[in-house]
């Protein structure tokens, strides 16, 4: 290189610390420290992409993108990190990465000090703050804070998903969402938490845990001020105040606030349960709830109740069962006044007023506002009971008509009327109890106009009028309006008669 070129790239150098950027782009004003940075970056108003990859005609503006590309299908990384041997494909990959070790963030928000490893990582931070989105989609007109985040939300428009696991074959639009994929078949979770040893496979997900043990949650609605770790929980919150949900299933027009919800429910529709539990086989649509299920047989309960000690195996199932002592319901419905605890709760009960019932039983037609009720349901055809007492061996079709039966032998019974001082095993009792005291009853026959405590109590109730007995006797052939007539009328075949007087 001639003595002139070196004093190019000094000058260039310099202009880094002093902030001058004398090159402006006249499409979008951005300005650059040299012409040739400029130059570069005209080719993403310009369109072009002068250098492709011969093995996946994938296009770049720069022959060093192309270079840093083929490394992916060539599978070298001849880079290695000296404190944990992660490997990279270029030195400044592998210089950004040894500032986690280091704990160096030199770069930090002049808004809410938080720090970063690069510039570029501030900049796209500081568009938080600003509010700025330069980059729209032609398709859907959603916005972005990089362009490379457009390119990546454009495949979803597009269906390509490139990079396929040869594993599952699952496809993703992103390498680096292979990558994370391809963890759940290896098992590899290289970040451990130092304050509770759980492991994660992506230092960003680790760093969003370690929130939680610092109680730090840096993102607050301004409408109901809920603070959240994550701003992207933030924005999925807001829906919810907003009303809106622009993801709609195809297949039964339900709406959803995110793509990952849309796509988790559309596996109802297809069937797909790709994660099997290795104790039991039960397939799940995600990993999060094979997980959850696993804490079942391993009796893991790592999330416990201040207040009265109970234990659940999940942190958002201890969030919603605080709430029964604190009180709060903050999502109300707009139609009658009355508040739950959660938004799905509340979606439930919307369903009551609109009369939308989505799940129907093969069987016998009967329509469920959720999944998990219909597949309870289900269970009263096929016979299966899969959760059995250990005091007595009655066997449930769910596991928490199980624990409020096993409140029986225990003689629990934590739930108390503040009227008569009453106790039920469960709230769901209680609060059915409780409209004797208030005399309220919400759910009305149309055809006679006789009220009831229960929407259950109403369906039952109805079949008088239909005519409907959809619950037979295989000995007799007599028929039942409800599951619970139908089981007493059978100890008349049987013989049985499981009560005894103790006298």
């Amino acid at each position: 290189m001639s003595h002139s070129g070196k004093k190019s790239h000094l000058k260039a150098h310099q202009m880094i610390h002093s902030g001058k950027k004398p090159f402006t782009c006249t499409e979008c004003n951005k300005s650059f420290g040299s012409s040739s940075y400029l130059k570069i970056h005209q080719l993403i108003h310009s369109g072009k992409k002068p250098f492709t990859c011969s093995e996946c005609n994938k296009s770049f503006t720069q022959s060093s993108h192309l270079k840093t590309h083929q490394l992916i299908h060539s599978g070298k990384k001849p880079l290695t990190c000296s404190e944990c041997n992660k490997t990279f494909t270029l030195s400044s990959y592998l210089k950004i990465h040894q500032l986690i070790h280091g704990g160096k963030k030199p770069f930090t928000c002049s808004e809410c000090n938080k720090s970063f490893t690069q510039s570029s990582h501030l900049k796209t931070h500081q568009m938080i703050h600003s509010g700025k989105k330069p980059f729209t989609c032609s398709e859907c007109n959603k916005t972005f804070t990089l362009s490379s985040y457009l390119k990546i939300h454009q495949l979803i428009h597009g269906g390509k998903k490139p990079f396929t696991c040869s594993e599952c074959n699952k496809s993703f639009t992103q390498s680096s969402h292979l990558k994370t994929h391809q963890m759940i078949h290896s098992g590899k979770k290289p970040f451990t938490c130092s304050e509770c040893n759980k492991t994660f496979t992506l230092s960003s997900y680790l760093k969003i845990h370690q929130l939680i043990h610092g109680g730090k949650k840096p993102f607050t609605c301004s409408e109901c001020n809920k603070r959240f770790t994550q701003s992207s929980h933030l924005k999925a919150h807001q829906m919810i105040h907003s009303g809106k949900k622009p993801f709609t299933c195809s297949e039964c027009n339900k709406s959803f606030t995110q793509s990952s919800h849309l796509k988790t429910h559309q596996m109802i529709h297809s069937g797909k349960k790709p994660f099997t539990c290795s104790e039991c086989n039960k397939s799940f649509t995600q990993s999060s709830h094979l997980k959850a299920h696993q804490m079942i047989h391993s009796g893991k309960k790592p999330f416990t109740c201040s207040e009265c000690n109970k234990r659940f195996s999940q942190s958002s199932h201890l969030k919603a069962h605080q709430m029964i002592h604190s009180g709060k319901k903050p999502f109300t419905c707009t139609l009658c006044g009355k508040r739950f605890i959660d938004p799905s709760r509340l979606n439930r009960h919307q369903m009551i007023h609109s009369g939308r019932k989505p799940f129907t039983c093969s069987e016998c037609n009967k329509g469920f506002t959720c999944s998990s009720r219909l597949k309870c349901h289900q269970m009263s055809h096929s016979g299966k009971k899969p959760f059995t007492c250990s005091e007595c061996n009655k066997s449930f079709s769910s596991s928490s008509y199980l624990k409020t039966h096993q409140m029986i032998h225990s003689g629990k019974k934590p739930f108390t009327c503040s009227e008569c001082n009453k106790s039920f095993s469960s709230s769901s009792y209680l609060k059915t109890h409780q409209m004797i005291h208030s005399g309220k009853k919400p759910f009305t026959c149309t055809e006679c106009n006789k009220s009831f405590t229960q929407s259950a109590y109403l369906k039952t109730h109805q079949m008088i009028h239909s005519g409907q007995k959809p619950f037979t006797c295989s000995e007799c052939n007599k028929s039942f309006t409800c599951s619970s007539y139908l089981k007493k009328h059978e100890l008349i075949h049987s013989g049985k008669k499981p009560f005894t007087c103790t006298e």
